[in-house]
């Protein structure tokens, strides 16, 4: 670039380097804690010197602490970024996008590009990036390296969130998944063997179908109006017809009411080890880390059989000492728990974990009220429920293989009781390959919706949002579309998503 210095413009400018464009400027976020600890050794030695010689301009935090990410997005100014990147697992992404919608200007902070590089032990966005991106499935640094990869190619697409509102009446937003059963239990009480990494879903998996367990509920949806491609044409997906009942109408919702957040990133402490990480050209450094990230170029286009069914059994409460915080509500008021989840009510302490802000539910009655028209409504025993919006359940899991980030709807999956342990774990072995539609069993069901209505029948058990753990209770949720922004890369085939 030194070699046009001081060439003519019309009008006898110069080319001096403030009018040339400036490279993207991007704030990660990174858990050092993420998976076994590996995230800030990976970020040094794979991303960081990628994205460095990509010429993107950027800011590093290592985040401390529960909702630390949340805290700081809160006070950012947003303006003087391009993306906010987290490096971590698929948690500190549901922090910063639970963040940006609990600040006063939601609806222009949630526009903010956010991005993730897997370093954690639950990748599943990132295995839905990978994909998108082309490449084959992958884990570990392979899938580290493919998506920072894609990262510095630039690109984005919207990104569906869906609202979903817990037992108290409060509110946070999802990316991932809602799960109740089989799902969201291996994916707590395997909480304990995290130093495992993503082997502990592994072993989680192996304890769970030893100690199955069913679950009485009932499953309410509204069904979406055009149904997407069937991942395997040649066969359709289960879905019993005599089962489904109608239900009726309820009266209107109320306006949702939200109370502002201020804080600045200047009020909060940050004492860290290491000084703070920001590359020339950056904003003014965050207190914390600043490696050179300038480089000359810049990114272009960057904006069964085997075994008995199970009968019902209901699962013990989980111990207060769980692993994983209980997210509780910070709205007006926190309402009684009901007498049936078997939890205590959401304490001061565990404040700060759900967004009062972001758009109104207009498809949704409040909690409690009768469905409108044109609902179907699914009771029995489950013995897993998942509702999710992107494609992978984890990074080498492909729980919906047709969904896309921004297709509008919520791909709803459930296993029905009398499943045998032999046959579900087929289906976990078949989601490896996205083709577990296909091997026609008959417990598993699903739909495409637009929003549903889970209340649990059972009194005690787990409820996961994005793999955190709520309140157990009644909970329904629908999706706004395209309401946040991924950064995904280019796709993985020209005019095509893989």
């Amino acid at each position: 670039m030194c070699l046009l210095r001081g060439l003519p413009l019309p009008g006898d400018r110069e080319i001096t380097p403030e009018l040339l464009p400036r490279p993207p400027r991007l704030l990660l976020l990174v858990n050092p804690y993420g998976g076994r600890g590996l995230a800030w050794q990976w970020c040094k030695n794979h991303v960081l010197p990628m994205i460095s010689e990509a010429g993107l301009s950027f800011n590093l935090i290592q985040t401390e602490r529960q909702n630390h990410a949340r805290e700081l997005v809160q006070g950012l100014s947003l303006s003087e970024w391009d993306g906010i990147v987290t490096v971590s697992g698929d948690g500190l992404l549901f922090e910063v996008l639970n963040g940006l919608l609990d600040r006063p200007d939601w609806e222009e902070a949630v526009k903010t590009p956010v991005g993730i590089l897997p370093c954690g032990s639950g990748n599943a966005l990132a295995g839905a990036v990978n994909q998108h991106g082309g490449f084959e499935p992958a884990l570990g640094v392979d899938l580290l390296l493919n998506c920072s990869l894609l990262l510095c190619r630039g690109g984005s697409r919207p990104l569906d969130l869906l609202s979903v509102t817990l037992a108290s009446g409060s509110r946070c937003f999802s990316f991932l998944s809602v799960a109740w059963g089989f799902v969201s239990d291996v994916d707590i009480q395997s909480e304990r063997f995290r130093a495992l990494g993503s082997a502990r879903f592994t072993l989680g998996t192996v304890l769970g179908l030893a100690t199955l367990h069913t679950y009485r509920g009932r499953l309410s949806y509204l069904p979406a109006a055009v149904e997407p491609a069937s991942p395997t044409p040649a066969h359709g997906l289960p879905r019993a017809k005599s089962e489904l009942t109608l239900a009726p109408a309820p009266a209107p919702a109320p306006p949702v009411a939200h109370s502002p957040l201020h804080r600045s990133v200047s009020d909060l402490p940050l004492p860290l080890p290491q000084p703070a990480l920001a590359s020339p050209g950056s904003p003014e450094p965050l207190p914390i880390l600043s490696l050179n990230g300038g480089g000359p170029e810049l990114v272009g286009d960057w904006g069964g059989a085997g075994d008995a069914p199970l009968s019902p059994d209901p699962l013990l409460p989980s111990p207060p000492s769980s692993p994983k915080a209980l997210l509780s509500p910070i709205t007006e008021g926190v309402p009684e728990m009901p007498a049936s989840s078997g939890l205590p009510p959401p304490t001061p302490d565990a404040l700060g974990a759900i967004s009062p802000g972001g758009p109104p539910d207009h498809l949704l009655p409040p909690l409690g009220t009768p469905l409108p028209p044109g609902w179907v409504t699914l009771e029995g025993d489950f013995v897993l429920m998942l509702a999710i919006s992107p494609s992978h359940l984890g990074a080498d899991l492909v729980a919906a293989p047709h969904a896309r980030f921004d297709d509008g709807l919520l791909h709803l999956c459930w296993v029905r009781g009398g499943i045998s342990r032999a046959a579900l774990l087929r289906l976990f072995l078949a989601m490896e390959r996205g083709s577990h539609f296909s091997l026609g069993c008959p417990q598993l069901g699903y739909a495409a919706a637009r929003a549903f209505r889970l209340e649990p029948l059972t009194p005690r058990g787990v409820l996961t949002v994005d793999g955190e753990q709520v309140e157990y209770g009644p909970l329904q949720a629908q999706v706004h579309p395209g309401l946040g922004t991924l950064l995904t890369g280019p796709p993985g085939r020209a005019g095509q998503e893989p």
